[in-house]
């Protein structure tokens, strides 16, 4: 992605009362999250995507690297669907899985909310939940690792 329209990008986002923008073009993926409502806005960018050399640090941005995931072990439930994810079935109530929770084959382990239906998930697998990749009411994508199972 080209420097001025990256410059053009985070002014938009300064000036607006949007606090976050992800832009996805052939050279790679642009997200630009403002920190605060008063602050400048950060961006989140895979390494490939801005050119680096003879270029001219821009001063009220972080620019951060994606960086990458340590390899995971064990057996990763994926999102069936876009939505938005809800470790429990109703506001403020008990989590359907923790950490360290043994769960079985098609067990409802979270809630994806899409079109104002509410799915529950089922575990494609039996085992012991290690972690957790999702935050309750985070938007997730069709095939988002959701949890690990071991």
């Amino acid at each position: 992605m080209d420097l001025r329209k990256l410059k053009t990008l985070i002014d938009l986002v300064s000036e607006s009362n949007i606090s976050e923008l992800e832009i996805t073009e052939a050279e790679g993926k642009v997200r630009i999250v403002k920190a605060d409502p008063r602050g400048a806005p950060q961006i989140y960018a895979p390494a490939t995507s801005m050119p680096v050399a003879g270029q001219a640090p821009m001063p009220p941005v972080a620019v951060v690297a994606a960086a990458e995931e340590p390899a995971v072990t064990g057996h990763i439930v994926k999102s069936p669907m876009v939505g938005t994810f809800y470790r429990a079935s109703s506001p403020g109530g008990k989590p359907l899985i923790d950490i360290g929770s043994e769960i079985k084959e098609g067990e409802a382990v979270c809630i994806i909310e899409a079109m104002k239906i509410m799915n529950e998930i089922e575990a494609d697998k039996a085992g012991k939940v290690t972690r957790v990749l999702c935050e309750n009411g985070q938007a997730v994508e069709f095939g988002q690792p959701l949890f690990i199972v071991e």
